[in-house]
């Protein structure tokens, strides 16, 4: 049985000892995280394990979460299973206690249970995630047009996020004037349902929605559990997730966890090279290796860096190199019309075999006869 638990405002190790000899291992956390698990969309556990032996009454959070997360599993361990307490708790739409002594075979059997109340779960969305190895290389040409052909694979449910909290550039490629922006999402995280958020998108000609950057900084720092809240919510809403991140801002790098393919774009200048090389590093330290995916923009047969140079810097092959034209990609951002939207060019054909590959999904029977351009000569 996989279940994804959280051990709530416990410093027992015998009671972490007694879950991992379940087979159920869980994550502990003070018991003051509970208010913000209570937030309207903080991702939940299966099963929540809530440690009240030495108190007499719930959490104040606690019955808040429940309304808001009702099909969250919730156990509490208490030192007796005093009638005022319990009562408390199914009020609170809680049925699962264990008192001391806890057993395992106790808790076990309470999980077993929780987890076999456990609605089927509707799949989320794939988040792909895009940065720089330097400053210039043409990531959020990239992001965008990879979101402009996953909106064409799936019309209505591809949404790009300019985590750019300020000054980003996707709403310029996209040819629209946002009125709101990452930022209203990120200051109203506790706010977040779907009338919401609809509001704070816009839908673009391309296709795709777009949640922009803001030309205003935060009042406060970026906290990464709500860039978490936000990307996990995107992901209830959309098929495919697009973010373009900026490399420079930790708490961004850090919320990449739900990312399914994080790509880092670079090109055949050395300095490039050497950044993506230090950049690829951190990522997969951090990731692992097969989230990790490296692409060339602009690439040049005639460059003194070539194709090999390249993967051996940043230890990994490269899965994909987008042709240089110069004079097209500039026509389209003057135009704030993706590239991917042309048709019978190069450029274009590469970004929507790239989405392809990224999606998993395989080309029309006329296409795989006609073949693709490669920079590299594969196809």
């Amino acid at each position: 049985m996989s279940v994804n638990l959280l051990l709530v405002g416990s410093n027992d190790r015998l009671l972490e000892d007694a879950l991992r000899a379940c087979g159920m291992p869980a994550t502990s956390v003070a018991g003051a995280e509970l208010a913000t698990l209570a937030q309207p969309h903080s991702k939940q556990p299966d099963v929540l394990v809530l440690d009240l032996r030495g108190q007499t009454h719930l959490p104040a959070a606690l019955p808040v979460l429940k309304r808001q997360h009702p099909a969250t599993g919730v156990l509490i361990v208490a030192d007796r299973l005093e009638p005022a307490l319990l009562l408390e708790a199914m009020r609170a739409g809680v049925n699962e206690f264990v008192a001391s002594p806890v057993t395992e075979s106790d808790l076990s059997a309470a999980i077993a249970r929780l987890a076999a109340q456990r609605p089927a779960s509707s799949v989320a969305g794939t988040t792909y995630a895009f940065l720089g190895a330097k400053g210039g290389v043409g990531t959020t040409t990239v992001a965008v047009n990879v979101a402009t052909a996953l909106s064409k694979f799936s019309p209505g449910g591809a949404l790009f996020i300019d985590l750019h909290v300020a000054n980003g550039d996707a709403a310029v490629f996209l040819g629209v004037e946002p009125r709101f922006s990452i930022v209203d999402a990120l200051e109203n995280t506790h706010r977040l349902d779907e009338a919401f958020f609809r509001n704070l998108i816009v839908k673009t000609k391309s296709g795709v929605d777009l949640l922009a950057s803001s030309d205003r900084v935060m009042v406060t720092p970026v906290d990464v559990r709500r860039i978490r809240t936000l990307i996990d919510f995107a992901s209830q809403h959309y098929r495919y997730i697009v973010l373009d991140v900026p490399r420079s801002d930790a708490a961004v790098l850090d919320a990449l966890e739900t990312a399914s393919r994080i790509v880092v774009v670079a090109n055949q200048e050395l300095a490039t090279v050497r950044s993506a090389s230090r950049v690829a590093a951190a990522l997969r330290q951090r990731y692992g290796k097969d989230k990790l995916t490296v692409v060339v923009s602009r690439a040049d047969r005639l460059a003194e860096i070539a194709h090999e140079d390249v993967e051996r810097a940043v230890g990994t092959s490269v899965k994909h190199s987008f042709p240089s034209d110069y004079r097209r990609a500039l026509h389209a951002l003057n135009k704030g019309r993706p590239i991917t939207l042309e048709n019978h060019n190069e450029l274009s054909s590469s970004f929507l075999h790239f989405a392809r590959s990224l999606a998993g999904i395989e080309k029309p029977k006329v296409e795989r006869q006609a073949g693709r351009f490669n920079l590299f000569g594969r196809k």
